[in-house]
């Protein structure tokens, strides 16, 4: 098999009991990226983790690492390491015995751990901590701790399962940018399990988005935010305001206000009716417009650096998030929409 999809999970089923929570599962995951999978409690993400790891085994299907099929191997065999939610520290330890704890389960020399626990710890900006204990560091530095830990071990496989979820929100930022700056700098081919869509979009190469055991849609974040392939897809992937409209292979007709459509946008698409959807972040007011663009504001809520707005438009409520410097008060009175083509998307017909 070839290695550029390092791992690799085909035709995987799991059941428990009775109940089937992955039905024919197939992911491929290329050698150096970070693919996340993101989705609702009890979609299933946690589980696809806990068979890549070797910690649940498959009913039916195949697992490949770097060509190998290790299927039925143990934890141990497979040449990967797990960043836990609970960080999963000794506390009796001092963080460098924390670090070190599996190169000492290899049984390498004590010089050999020493050089590579003081390598990990300054990697993850640690350096000098080693001797303390894990009451006496932060959470954020815990979490850096348990990166450490993993890293130290150079696996084939990195495993993060809901790895910021304790964390603050400041902390959250600042260690998804470790982590995605430390997988990338080593070329760790890595799958992460979150809830959190702005975690997984910070982080990933490629987002994978489950309900219900099945794969719904992947794809770089990009592509999943501006092309959703279903309403569930619109939705989870964030606010957004649906319409009935007509493409013409040209211009994008809603309600009476014609825009041009962005190339990128449409293709495969072809002329004809849709569910139309635009992002909150597209849709911007003005004081002056055409009679088919004017609308009246219901709620303007201040939200620090944006406005939440809340306009009523051809008898739909709308929701528009407005830059604090594009909000003007004499919208109030006054107001005209007027919508960037790059917010807006189509859905394919068998969605509509």
């Amino acid at each position: 098999m070839a290695t550029e999809n390092f791992v690799v999970l085909k035709n995987i089923c799991k059941r428990f009991g009775d109940k089937t929570v992955i039905g024919n599962l197939d992911l491929e995951i290329k050698k150096g990226h970070l693919v996340t999978l993101l989705g609702p409690s009890g979609c299933g993400k946690t589980t696809v983790l806990r068979l890549v790891a070797g910690l649940e085994k498959p009913s039916s299907g195949q697992i490949f690492i770097d060509g190998e099929d290790v299927t039925n191997t143990s934890i141990q065999q497979r040449d990967i390491c797990m960043v836990f939610q609970s960080y999963a520290l000794f506390p009796h330890m001092s963080l460098h015995e924390n670090v070190g704890y599996g190169l000492k389960m290899l049984g390498l020399d004590k010089a050999e751990i020493k050089k590579r626990v003081d390598e990990a710890l300054k990697v993850v900006d640690l350096e000098g901590f080693g001797e303390r204990f894990v009451d006496q560091i932060s959470g954020g530095q815990q979490q850096r701790v348990a990166l450490a830990r993993a890293l130290v071990l150079k696996p084939k496989v990195l495993l993060f399962d809901e790895p910021l979820s304790n964390l603050d929100a400041n902390l959250r930022r600042n260690m998804r940018e470790t982590i995605r700056d430390l997988q990338q700098r080593f070329n760790i081919t890595s799958l992460y399990v979150t809830h959190d869509q702005s975690e997984a979009f910070a982080v990933s190469d490629t987002v994978i988005v489950m309900k219900d055991g099945d794969i719904m849609q992947q794809g770089s974040p990009t592509d999943l935010y501006k092309h959703p392939s279903s309403m569930f897809m619109a939705n989870f992937m964030g606010e957004a305001n649906m319409f009935e409209g007509h493409y013409d292979g040209e211009y994008i007709d809603i309600h009476g206000y014609r825009l041009p459509a962005a190339r990128d946008n449409v293709v495969g698409i072809e002329p004809n009716d849709y569910q139309i959807g635009v992002r909150p972040e597209a849709i911007l007011l003005a004081e002056e417009g055409e009679p088919c663009q004017q609308c009246k504001v219901i709620s303007a809520a201040y939200m620090g650096s944006m406005y939440e707005v809340v306009v009523e438009w051809q008898n739909h409520e709308l929701l528009l998030q407005l830059n604090s410097a594009q909000f003007n008060a004499n919208f109030i009175d006054h107001a005209y929409l007027t919508i960037n083509p790059n917010g807006v998307f189509i859905l394919p017909p068998e969605q509509s």
